[in-house]
């Protein structure tokens, strides 16, 4: 047998004369949950949770933040142990996460776990050790390593490049090609869709539909209720770690879900959109917080001037890797534009321009991360500590901490966000990834800015925590702060934000408006195409 036979090729992996290498599955489950229990010291994650997935299909497993969904990832996939109950693929408990590989399951999670310093070729191929990977020569390998990311992407990555050096979505479609690496028949996807914009998120499951097609089970763990609506052909509904329902296709609505995942029953019905309040209008009263002049944000990049008002909530969008971050990030001081300048005015009148982070903190500027793994979190440090860092200088008397002014700004924002906790000594990787999350977004509001910078911040982070967070930017709005708040989802601008800026080719395209701020539209501007909605065959991927 040559080297190449050796490697087993992914799912969906096209044969010389055209045809699609079958799965070998046929009908029926593949995999079943009955009664897991798990807990965490005193943290209960899993109270008596049951399922069934089937071959050839889609089925989500969705949930509020805290309510079990990563931590039956894990056990699905051999990295916990449940406490009792059963978990059987194809009849088979998985032990670890070399059986569970060998039992045809591969799971992509909620982090984004690259090895740093190493290739997209090395990170593609982490894992496959032994003689096998030993006899595959580097050619082999890129051209498994290209088929996969046109298969995924319609368009290679570098497999030369460091994994350092690319945006969170390559650094996510590398995890998911080397999950399809070893063609599964039970792919786990974890929140998967968190570090992708629209784009990507759309691409991903047009994917799983390809790959159901073929016989796998794509189990998609998540709380983005309305992209399940279109790709779901069943969800499992989670609630303080127990199963409290599972939906059939027609059944899947967003109001349906939202009932099962919190336990009430008024939310809008069917057809309704889940979004912000309206935001009122901006009087044109308000001082400028924020000016970019002349800003150049990479060298082939057009300059751009863009101001923010006291008070006002700019949405900021733009397809991966078009300049968004990169704005965001120089307002924060973390990447300074290569051209041009930044200014905060403070609350005397002063004008501070921003050339680093120290500048930004003086201007009581603060930043919330998306990317709570490597921008956020002190992962060897308890709940409490992650919190209270920023302000531990602020509340000290002789050269002692007064804890008591951070415990209760604690207390407020945990109120506030819901953050759930059984207690703030644990360590801060007990919580799921949502909570983590609200952490951190808690930790910046404590700070009380002046402007506050959020980098996709509700990747991770459920409905309802996005409606307390959505008015906890209204307020700090009302109170003359000035918002400026990336996301990947269109829908969050509508009826929050005062006006969209629009990134494309490293520079602002647009700013849209009032009842400009509509998904369409947005979307247009997105691919260049201001006032039109783009065509499919017009999409541009990153």
């Amino acid at each position: 047998m040559n080297a190449e036979a050796k490697v087993r090729k992914p799912i969906g992996y096209a044969r010389p004369d055209g045809s699609v290498t079958p799965s070998g599955i046929g009908a029926g489950d593949i995999l079943s949950v009955r009664n897991v229990w798990k807990s965490f010291g005193d943290t209960k994650a899993l109270q008596g949770c049951s399922f069934a997935a089937h071959r050839g299909e889609i089925h989500a497993i969705v949930g509020e933040n805290g309510s079990g969904k990563s931590t039956l990832a894990k056990i699905m996939s051999g990295v916990f142990a449940g406490d009792s109950g059963a978990v059987e693929v194809q009849g088979n408990t998985p032990r670890n996460p070399a059986h569970a590989k060998a039992l045809g399951v591969s799971t992509v999670f909620q982090e984004v776990l690259l090895a740093e310093g190493m290739t997209v070729l090395d990170n593609v191929f982490i894992g496959v050790g032994g003689p096998r990977a030993k006899r595959v020569s580097k050619a082999q390998k890129i051209r498994r390593t290209t088929e996969l990311f046109n298969d995924l992407l319609g368009k290679p990555i570098d497999p030369y490049r460091l994994v350092d050096d690319l945006p969170l979505s390559d650094r996510q479609w590398i995890t998911i090609a080397r999950a399809l690496l070893h063609q599964p028949r039970v792919l786990i996807l974890d929140e998967s869709t968190a570090a992708l914009d629209h784009s990507g998120t759309e691409r991903l499951y047009e994917a799983a539909v390809r790959l159901k097609d073929e016989g796998m089970c794509v189990l998609i763990v998540t709380h983005r209720i309305e992209e399940l609506t279109t790709f779901a052909d069943r969800a499992t509904v989670l609630r303080g770690g127990i199963d409290v329902g599972t939906l059939q296709r027609t059944e899947i609505t967003e109001a349906r879900l939202l009932e099962l995942m919190t336990g009430e029953s008024d939310w809008p019905g069917e057809g309704s959109r889940i979004t912000a309040p309206h935001a009122s209008t901006l009087s044109n009263e308000h001082a400028t917080a924020v000016s970019a002049t002349g800003v150049c944000l990479r060298p082939d990049s057009a300059s751009f001037h863009l101001e923010v008002a006291a008070g006002e909530i700019l949405g900021i969008i733009g397809l991966d890797g078009h300049g968004q971050a990169q704005f965001i990030q120089a307002v924060a001081g973390i990447a300074p534009p290569i051209q041009g300048m930044i200014t905060v005015g403070n609350r005397q009148g002063e004008r501070l321009r921003i050339a680093d982070q120290k500048d930004a903190a003086n201007a009581r500027v603060t930043y919330i991360s998306g990317d709570r793994k490597l921008e956020g979190i002190f992962p060897n440090m308890s709940i409490f500590e992650n919190f209270g860092m920023p302000l531990f200088r602020s509340n000290q008397h002789a050269g002692f901490i007064r804890l008591a002014g951070v415990r209760e700004a604690f207390d407020i924002q945990k109120n506030a966000l819901s953050i759930r906790l059984e207690s703030s000594s644990a360590a801060i990787g007990t919580l799921s990834g949502g909570n983590q999350q609200k952490v951190l977004i808690g930790r910046a509001l404590a700070a009380e800015p002046q402007v506050v910078l959020l980098n996709d911040p509700t990747r991770g982070v459920d409905v309802s925590t996005k409606h307390s967070m959505y008015d906890l930017l209204r307020r700090l709005s009302a109170h003359g702060n000035a918002v400026l708040f990336l996301s990947s989802e269109i829908a969050e601008f509508i009826g929050l934000c005062h006006r969209v800026a629009v990134f494309r080719d490293g520079s602002l395209f647009t700013t849209l408006k009032g009842e400009e701020i509509i998904v369409d539209s947005v979307l247009a501007a997105m691919f260049g195409q201001p006032g039109e909605v783009p065509d499919d065959d017009d999409e541009e991927t990153q």
